[in-house]
């Protein structure tokens, strides 16, 4: 997102998140003497980092709040759950791959919503295919050898959002910090990341209607 070397800074309204435009981020990585240093926390300790994005970062006020969590169902996952029960939490967007190993962790995470009472938005799948950015020829680098995230949400009677193909300039837009879908509005993956925005966007509008 074009952060690297960004500092977290304190106000009488408390931490400043790091702004990309109307964006407003928060990252451990903000707080780190050098970016490259290990995070060697046990529970209690993550679990405090958590709260305190949570309730001590001057949010301000938000359209949406998006918490990025690592795949799995481990200790961060409860902890967001219980510090957002009384606020409620609109519901869960989870990202795999095609590949079966990466479907197995999904189906975790997804059971823990369910269990949870989150509210599952959808699936998304990335690194479908890749799309080469020269010819538009189609490569699929990752075949879904037990049908894919399609496969999977069918079964497990889950909405599927869409399939995110491979394009290289997408890590580099990351880097730079410039969205994607404006600097290749008309390429196959910001087509399909609209696609899913809207989604994720209309289910977000139904539910607090």
């Amino acid at each position: 997102m074009g952060l690297h070397g960004s500092r977290v800074h304190n106000s009488s309204m408390g931490w400043e998140p790091v702004y990309v435009d109307q964006l407003a981020v928060m990252s451990i990585g903000f707080l780190l003497d050098d970016p490259a240093d290990a995070i060697i926390w046990r529970g209690p300790k993550k679990n405090g980092i958590i709260k305190q994005f949570l309730k001590d970062v001057n949010w301000g006020e938000l359209d949406y709040l998006v918490v990025d969590t690592p795949p799995g169902t481990s200790d961060e996952h409860i902890s967001i759950v219980q510090y957002l029960k009384e606020s409620s939490i609109t519901g869960a967007v989870i990202v795999t791959t095609p590949q079966e190993i990466s479907l197995l962790d999904v189906r975790k995470e997804i059971n823990f919503c369910k269990k949870v009472n989150i509210p599952i938005i959808g699936v998304v799948e990335n690194m479908s295919i890749f799309v080469c950015p020269n010819c538009k020829a189609e490569s699929v680098i990752f075949p879904p050898t037990t049908g894919g995230a399609v496969k999977m949400c069918e079964d497990m009677d889950i909405p599927f959002l869409g399939s995110l193909p491979l394009d290289p300039r997408i890590a580099r837009s990351c880097d730079t910090g410039k969205p994607f879908i404006v600097e290749y509005p008309d390429t196959p993956a910001a087509i399909a990341y609209r696609s899913v925005v809207d989604k994720v966007k209309q289910f977000c509008e139904d539910t607090t209607k």
